[in-house]
């Protein structure tokens, strides 16, 4: 069966049909997924119901498997869970609950693990048990962000180093870590301009976790890093995935943005499985060379 690749949007999002995810890929197909991630960011698979086991394994094909830690309820796992439900009960956690408070962060438009040192490739997401309204994710892409801006604006990100951290988007939600979880997440630096290096194609790494830009004041920073994601996320730049049983989606954490939207958690039950993929080899990079020598020198 011939892989098909269909364009959702002309910017980005594609689905994909014609394999099988769990039915012994072929490094064939993968090549065909693999670049149709870096040409589309976001992929939709419908109809691939996994198990834990079967996504760590499909995981692997696309890179080292980050590890969970800190507050997410599958930490020491490589699954970030994101559910409504008690990982050991199976019951709906109260709304109350610190876990749901931390959830909420979720809400915000962001990219996975831009707080670690290591950024991420992509994350796969996987729907086990979907609300039968409401529980979408939304998608941006900030590929497209970079190729609209004029040329003034793209000078002005050029070369600019983006501090990123979990403690500052959460506490934007009102969540507040302990001083033993905010040590878990220490700082991370990135270049704000990211470069695919198999298209050539830019995109900017901003987001919720993107706290300031080193060497400018904080309140400068804060309203240009506001004003790249109000353009990012203008109404018309954004995908909404309906999830149903059995979808996956996998998109890619350099060159696109998502979010959780609301749901009814009390009377709902919602569970979703991430895994999210590491991409070591981007540090060895000159625009990476140049951020570790700087935080070096300082």
């Amino acid at each position: 069966m011939t892989i098909t690749i269909t364009p959702v949007r002309s910017d980005f999002v594609a689905r994909v049909e014609g394999v099988d995810l769990n039915d012994a890929l072929d490094s064939e197909s993968f090549a065909v997924l693999r670049q149709a991630l870096d040409e589309h960011s976001v992929l939709i698979f419908s109809g691939q119901p996994m198990t834990d086991k079967e996504q760590e394994h499909f995981s692997t094909w696309w890179g080292p498997m980050e590890p969970t830690k800190g507050v997410n309820p599958a930490s020491g796992t490589p699954f970030a869970r994101q559910s409504n439900l008690d990982i050991r009960t199976g019951e709906i956690i109260a709304p109350d609950d610190r876990r749901m408070d931390y959830q909420r962060g979720n809400y915000q438009w962001h990219a996975d693990s831009t707080f670690k040192p290591t950024p991420s490739l992509c994350s796969i997401l996987t729907a086990r048990v979907v609300p039968p309204t409401g529980g979408n994710t939304e998608f941006v892409s900030t590929r497209r962000l970079y190729e609209g801006l004029d040329e003034a604006l793209r000078a002005r990100c050029e070369g600019l180093v983006v501090e990123h951290n979990l403690a500052f988007s959460r506490a934007r939600v009102g969540f507040e870590f302990t001083p033993e979880e905010e040590a878990l997440h220490p700082s991370s630096w990135h270049p704000l301009v990211q470069t695919n290096p198999v298209t050539g194609r830019r995109s900017l790494l901003i987001g919720a976790h993107a706290a300031r830009i080193l060497g400018w004041p904080d309140e400068t920073a804060a309203e240009f890093l506001d004003e790249l994601l109000e353009r990012a996320t203008r109404p018309e730049a954004i995908y909404s995935h309906p999830w149903r049983q059995g979808d996956i989606v996998i998109w890619d954490n350099r060159s696109a943005l998502h979010r959780a939207t609301a749901y009814d958690t009390v009377n709902h039950r919602r569970l979703m499985q991430r895994t999210t993929i590491g991409n070591p080899e981007i540090l060895n990079t000159p625009a990476y060379t140049r951020v570790r020598a700087l935080r070096e020198s300082t």
